[in-house]
């Protein structure tokens, strides 16, 4: 069986590859959903994961481990555990090593690789931001062939240009990235890889003249002797899937970069790696929640999850934050008292008590000797950190916790989101590794909801089953706050009902609808009813493998709320054998009626927002229902004259002055009178959503803000700048107008609250691209609120338990949080 074979320098970066490996596989080259159990417990790969290898330190022991992980027949003690796995991953633990003993452990590693018929795909996992003993990895990797280097991380924003490493389009070396670094950030990958022989392959010809242009190209760049070492631009998945194409015409090319060219290689070589990952496709995004639920099930409430976080410095410092303002014992230990053996260990007798999280003060914490840092934290918190499922961010933090801890292998079951891999320990343990700089704020919140079976505002994985669980009992506090937020502390009268309409029957309305209404953290902030057709609804959870009690009601009165069940307003219009993924007029009038029932309900009052699928406009256009949508929809089931459509994300939100109206139509529209009312709508939504003063931006219309009178017809002077000095002047914090691209960028780094967009695709193309997955659309104006997904009915992946849940998570936590009360709902 061909194998790849790829070799990481540290842990938390050797389990994001695997995931890299098994997402691409799951989500593209699978369509047998059904066929991709999880059997619960299992911890050997012959089910086909990934498997990570703790590869040991010592020369002796390193030698024994690679013959028997990697030697043909797999007659060592490790054999069973490997024979079956397309995809092998060792950590060679490299990262904090000097140049010359990380080279001298991955050259050992590379001559005990077979060769021959049976000689694998190698591919190095580099840190994306070029930390750690690259050059002379790179200089062994190449001494006996052809090396393409795409370091690229499009997922986080990292990219590649003119063989410069850009994190959110600022080079490298202008960033704090390297901050816990004993020396500077270089300038260029060539000047990192001195004095390496290297050549650039430019981002033009990556896109520029097809794979056999870029074949070419990269062959002649790989020429010479000692073999360069091809540097790659890229900017997206795309153009590393395009590199890894092409590079595979070349003999004996190897391969390094980031994760993300871990997953065009997976793409790349999916047919070649046969039946053995396919076993386990299907199920991507349900799959890490799926096994933790499983795992845990009943004794959840004794096995309370256990995060060390190896510093507490940056995204960890808030993600650490927002845990302890849920209740979570959070433990900050000095390093010197690690250093010397004094920690105070009484102070951890609160880890014990229920999910925590202990980590280091990164103030005080000296680079030069951060690996005897990270081993003085693991065997402080492995004696309670023994039977937990472990959450550990730090490649370093993770390696030396499992390493006192005596793991030597992790089974990679899937991604909770992206970095954060679930794995499963010999013992059958969860264990999740995350590269420290990663994640938003809510991320350690995420991990610890699918450790612990229960969720908060966190999104959710699709058809996450562990959501179903009640919320586990909270560590105490070693110093508690004078107050603060406790789960499921409100009374169930105060929460608002949200009518949650299914969508078009034939997309992936079901699929989502049925995961995120069993979401614990929705259900404590709000009494979700959906308005839909029960039977679909049952089906779509029979396809995601939960068990949902699902039960109709007659009224929003009659429902009844407990953990795993699903209140249904049943219309009873789709037939039980409605095809999935296939335009149908009798869905596309299933989806009018379900709206025009939820606005019923909004304007008798007995529901206090609105939550919306996706609907099919074809579909719903052939059942005879002409609107443009969902907002114009509403608007006239409600009696409204104007609404303002809302997108958004965890980076940005986005309110348009014109929607689902032709360009030029859209221009003719805006007026200072509709750009004013349109900020003020917006304005007025942010401050129920709990925004003190908001800041806002307007864009132009034209490029540069039409630069003075160069671009357009006056436009901005005319129609955007009066109704935003009227805004501003009657007390809103407004700014415009500005040219968009400017704007977007602005407000992704956090310096606008909301962006006003003039027109649709003005506003919706940044949004999608910087959140699709948890981007929620918002109508507001409306009698109540009403929020939705941000995306289609997607019917190329209806049915197939493979559609992402998290925006209809977020746009029903969004939901509850902008909703009124039902004591004062008209």
């Amino acid at each position: 069986m061909k194998r790849i074979i790829a070799i990481a320098d540290d842990l938390s970066g050797a389990a994001e590859t695997a995931a890299a490996f098994l997402t691409e596989h799951a989500e593209t080259r699978n369509n047998d959903a059904r066929s991709a159990q999880t059997v619960p417990g299992k911890t050997r790969a012959d089910d086909g994961a990934p498997l990570v290898c703790l590869l040991p330190h010592l020369p002796e022991e390193l030698a024994t481990a690679l013959r028997n992980l990697l030697q043909d027949g797999n007659h060592g003690q490790d054999a069973s555990a490997t024979q079956d796995v397309g995809v092998l991953v060792l950590d060679t633990d490299n990262r904090r090593l000097t140049a010359d003993a990380a080279a001298g452990r991955l050259r050992q590693v590379l001559h005990s690789l077979p060769v021959g018929d049976h000689s694998p795909t190698v591919f190095l996992k580099i840190d994306s931001l070029l930390r750690g003993p690259v050059a002379s990895q790179l200089e062994v990797l190449s001494a006996d062939g052809p090396v393409v280097l795409a370091p690229a991380l499009p997922p986080l924003g990292r990219s590649t240009v003119n063989g410069t490493v850009h994190h959110q389009g600022v080079p490298l070396h202008e960033t704090t990235l390297w901050h816990a670094e004993t020396s500077v950030p270089p300038a260029t990958i060539g000047a990192a890889l001195q004095p390496l022989a290297t050549t650039l392959v430019e981002l033009a010809t990556v896109r520029g003249g097809g794979g056999e242009t870029l074949a070419a190209a990269l062959k002649a760049a790989s020429a010479g002797r000692p073999f360069p070492v091809v540097v790659c631009d890229a900017e997206t998945q795309a153009d590393l899937d395009a590199i890894v194409g092409a590079a595979l015409s070349i003999p004996g090319v190897r391969f390094a970069g980031a994760s993300a060219l871990g997953s065009a290689l997976g793409a790349a070589l999916g047919a070649a790696l046969g039946a053995t990952l396919a076993r386990t496709a299907g199920r991507a995004r349900n799959r890490s929640a799926a096994v933790a639920h499983s795992l845990i099930g009943e004794s959840a409430t004794k096995r309370f999850p256990l995060l060390v976080v190896g510093s507490a410095s940056g995204p960890a410092r808030e993600q650490l934050q927002a845990l302890a303002a849920d209740g979570v014992a959070v433990i900050t230990l000095s390093p010197a008292d690690l250093l010397a053996g004094t920690a105070d260990l009484t102070s951890l007798e609160a880890l014990t008590a229920g999910p925590a999280a202990v980590t280091v003060d990164a103030s005080a914490v000296d680079p030069a000797v951060s690996s005897r840092i990270a081993g003085a934290l693991a065997r402080t918190v492995a004696p309670l950190a023994k039977d937990r499922p472990l959450m550990l961010t730090g490649g370093e933090t993770a390696r030396s916790v499992l390493d006192a801890l005596g793991v030597q292998r992790l089974s990679v079951q899937g991604e909770i989101e992206h970095g954060a891999v679930l794995s499963l320990a010999p013992d059958g343990n969860p264990v999740v590794t995350r590269p420290g700089s990663f994640g938003e704020t809510n991320s350690l919140r995420t991990i610890l909801a699918v450790l612990a079976g229960y969720s908060t505002s966190s999104p959710s994985l699709t058809g996450n089953p562990s959501t179903t669980h009640s919320p586990l009992p909270m560590a105490p506090q070693p110093s508690p706050p004078e107050k603060g937020p406790a789960m499921n502390s409100v009374d169930p009268a105060e929460l608002p009902y949200v009518a949650v309409t299914m969508g078009d029957g034939a997309g992936v309305g079901p699929e989502v609808v049925v995961a995120a209404v069993l979401d614990a953290q929705i259900n404590a902030e709000c009494r979700p009813v959906v308005i839909g057709d029960a039977l679909r609804l049952r089906q779509a959870a029979d396809i995601l493998g939960i068990e949902a009690d699902i039960q109709t009601v007659a009224s929003v009165e009659d429902a009844v709320f407990t953990p795993g069940r699903v209140n249904v307003i049943d219309l009873a219009l789709l037939p039980a054998d409605l095809a999935w993924g296939e335009l149908s007029p009798v869905a596309g009038h299933a989806a009018y009626e379900y709206i025009r029932v939820a606005s019923e309900l909004a304007m008798a009052g007995k529901v206090q927002a609105i939550c919306t699928a996706p609907l099919n406009k074809e579909a719903l256009h052939a059942a005879g229902h002409v609107f443009p949508g969902h907002t114009e929809l509403l608007a006239q089931l409600t009696g409204t004259e104007e609404v303002s459509m809302m997108l958004s994300t965890p980076k940005i939100k986005v309110i348009h002055v014109t929607t689902h109206i032709g360009l030029m139509d859209a221009v003719r529209k805006i007026n200072p009178d509709l750009v004013e009312r349109t900020i003020r709508r917006g304005h007025d939504a942010l401050i129920r959503a709990g925004i003190a003063n908001p800041k806002i931006g307007v864009c132009a219309i034209n490029p540069h803000a039409g630069e003075g009178g160069l671009f357009g017809q006056g436009e901005e002077a005319e129609k955007i700048e009066p109704g935003v000095k009227a805004a501003r002047e009657s007390g809103i914090d407004v700014t415009g107008p500005l040219p968009a691209d400017t704007l977007f960028f602005l407000a992704g780094r956090g310096d606008y609250d909301l962006v006003v967009a003039m027109y649709h695709d003005q506003g919706h193309g940044p949004v999608k691209v910087l959140g699709i997955e948890a981007g929620v659309n918002i109508t507001v104006g409306l009698p109540v609120i009403r929020t939705s997904v941000d995306h289609g009915t997607a019917f190329d992946i209806a049915g197939k338990a493979i559609a992402d849940s998290r925006s209809m998570v977020e746009a029903l936590h969004q939901a509850a949080e902008m909703a009124t009360r039902p004591a004062v709902a008209v």
